[in-house]
């Protein structure tokens, strides 16, 4: 029988983005979504979400209830649809997305209201970026009649580090009756991982998973740090726009070091993975992140 969550855990997720476009709005010609006072990339977490879930349908073999499913006559399933796929009983235990993330959906006599237990903030690039415009051809025409091929075009970034933050709130899975498992907050991190690796089209290729932490607080603590998002920060010798990859800068995690020291004794792990390429600075000198945990109980994750 899989374990119950039942500890406060926050996450932060941090992921790059080269020549690609991380969030299109599609109410802006598809442009990268960016915060007009800061100059800042931001993502939605339906995007993340977005991200978590295929991943998991498609690698994991998960059962996903928010997807896009074609019937015999090529249309859509409609909610309603969906919602006959299942039981009442069965559809959290059997949707893993509903578990994590809840559900708000009301079709005619059922009704679906359930808080996600676990929250992502929107994500937001941790310097000013530069949108670029890109113009381009294709040989086919775009219509009958037509003898030359037509103009593309797309708007990119040509470099971003956004960070993600959120929280797992094991309340909201006990109070609600969801059933959520340590083995689901495990696949949930796995497909923010792998699942921001392995989004290869022609949009997205060019995103690169860097730093996954989970802070993990002892059971029964009605606690947790918050905001970890604002106690990092990006250091570079070269303008923000001017950046365009992850060697030309460093991540500043001093303050997020020190205010982990200062509430040790509310933390029960530090679950960590770094990438190879990410260098991160304490108080201005390079240090290895699971060497700087050392006070804590560090688990590595593996996927």
């Amino acid at each position: 029988m899989p374990e119950l969550v039942k500890n406060r855990s926050e996450i932060l997720f941090l992921y790059d983005v080269k020549d690609a476009n991380p969030n299109g709005d599609p109410v802006d010609e598809n442009k990268p979504r960016i915060d007009e006072e800061t100059g800042a990339t931001i993502v939605t977490d339906v995007r993340l979400k977005r991200t978590i879930r295929d991943y998991l349908y498609d690698y994991k073999g998960q059962e996903i209830f928010i997807r896009e499913i074609r019937k015999e006559d090529g249309s859509l399933k409609t909610k309603e649809e969906r919602l006959n796929d299942f039981a009442d009983s069965s559809i959290i235990e059997r949707c893993i997305d509903i578990r994590l993330f809840g559900c708000t959906t009301a079709v005619e006599n059922r009704t679906i209201t359930l808080t996600g237990p676990v929250q992502f903030k929107y994500g937001r690039s941790l310097h000013k970026v530069d949108l670029t415009y890109i113009k381009g051809t294709t040989v086919m025409p775009s219509a009958t009649g037509r003898q030359q091929g037509t103009f593309t075009e797309r708007y990119i970034l040509p470099y971003s580090l956004i960070v993600f933050y959120g929280v797992v709130n094991e309340k909201a899975a006990t109070t609600q009756n969801i059933p959520l498992t340590e083995e689901d907050i495990d696949l949930m991190l796995e497909g923010m991982w792998n699942g921001t690796k392995n989004l290869i089209s022609g949009s997205k290729f060019g995103q690169m998973p860097r730093i996954l932490l989970q802070i993990v607080y002892k059971e029964g603590l009605n606690f947790y740090i918050g905001e970890l998002d604002k106690l990092i920060s990006l250091k570079s010798e070269i303008p923000d726009e001017a950046i365009r990859d992850i060697s030309e800068v460093k991540i500043d995690v001093t303050k997020l070091i020190d205010t982990l020291a200062k509430y040790k004794d509310k933390i029960e792990k530090v679950r960590v993975k770094v990438d190879d390429r990410v260098r991160l600075i304490r108080n201005g000198e390079e240090i290895d992140l699971k060497s700087a945990l050392s006070g804590f109980t560090v688990e590595e994750l593996t996927f």
